[in-house]
């Protein structure tokens, strides 16, 4: 595997002095040259000067093609004649080998185009090949929303945002073949991979599974760790993934809300009736320690009963008073 680095390259504006007196001395050639061409004398010193400016125009366009610039959040990769030199990460105006390359081939058909999220929103052309000049910065992929089942088999739409940068532009540029898609298409992998580990939600009483929707924090921890060692070969470094979108597919929405609804109904139920039970033992207890009223197992159970009506039904109570005997 390759591995990053680090080159150095001369300050561009030493350079600018010499590359601009041969412009002027260019032009200067010129000027004087091509007249004597026009005057049709039998001289043929305006055609040596006219060569010699000819020549110096080259020279000039190929010391030319050796500045650049490197702004901050870039690096820039120097392949000469398909070796790698190095990586120049100083910002500034620099000048080295005009004969380093500027892009990179691509072993893509020209009719593939893949569009990602990048720092300027554009579109990557892989038919043009990769620029030699990497952002560094931290980049966000949005993810689409994907259609996968989870771990009891319930199929799930499920979407996710990773922020990453490039921390190895030598591993970005050489050991994969173009880290942008393949950022994007490792990230689908992995989300996939993780949704299929992890059911939806808690089935019965098991709260203590971890869950897409409850453990937020633990889902993301292992999808940052998954995506780490799919993008380590690329040279990227995750810096946090989440999930953006949860949700049961369509199909099977329906069902699931009325699962939810029904599971709330019960335990609100079960929250009702330990209330009640605990209302009316207390009640029943306060009434025999006081020994205020005697009441006997069958009218104990009577008034348990009324009790346990009262306080568990779902519409208001209606009393009706007793004016004769119990019996």
């Amino acid at each position: 595997m390759t591995v990053e680095k680090k080159a150095t390259a001369l300050s561009g504006w030493p350079m600018l002095g010499p590359v601009a007196l041969l412009v002027l001395g260019d032009a200067a050639l010129y000027a004087v040259a091509i007249p004597g061409l026009v005057e049709e004398t039998e001289s043929i010193v305006p055609v040596f000067m006219l060569v010699g400016a000819i020549l110096l125009t080259f020279v000039i366009a190929v010391l030319a093609g050796g500045f650049f610039t490197v702004q901050p959040g870039q690096a820039r990769v120097c392949v000469l004649f398909g070796h790698y030199v190095g990586t120049v990460r100083s910002e500034g105006f620099h000048w080295a080998n005009p004969f380093y390359s500027r892009r990179l081939d691509s072993n893509i058909s020209a009719a593939e185009v893949v569009k990602v999220a990048s720092d300027d929103d554009k579109s990557v052309s892989l038919s043009e090949g990769l620029s030699t000049k990497v952002s560094v910065r931290a980049r966000t992929l949005n993810g689409e929303r994907l259609k996968v089942n989870d771990k009891v088999g319930n199929p799930i739409e499920i979407a996710d945002v990773v922020v990453w940068h490039v921390e190895d532009t030598a591993k970005a540029l050489f050991d994969v073949d173009d880290y942008p898609s393949y950022v994007a298409m490792q990230a689908e992998t992995a989300l996939r991979h993780v949704a299929s580990i992890y059911p939806y939600d808690h089935a019965g009483d098991s709260s203590d599974v971890i869950t897409l929707r409850s453990n937020v924090e633990e889902v993301s921890a292992a999808l940052r760790e998954e995506l780490s060692c799919r993008l380590e070969p690329a040279g990227v470094v995750v810096d946090d993934a989440r999930l953006t979108h949860l949700a049961y597919a369509s199909e099977i929405a329906q069902a699931m809300l009325r699962r939810q609804q029904a599971e709330a109904v019960i335990a609100a139920r079960r929250k009702i009736v330990e209330g009640a039970v605990g209302m009316v033992e207390m009640a029943v207890n306060e009434l025999a320690r006081g020994g205020a009223v005697d009441l006997d197992d069958e009218r104990r159970a009577t008034m348990a009963s009324n009790l346990m009506v009262v306080l568990c039904g779902d519409s208001e109570a209606h009393p009706v008073v007793n004016t004769g005997s119990l019996y």
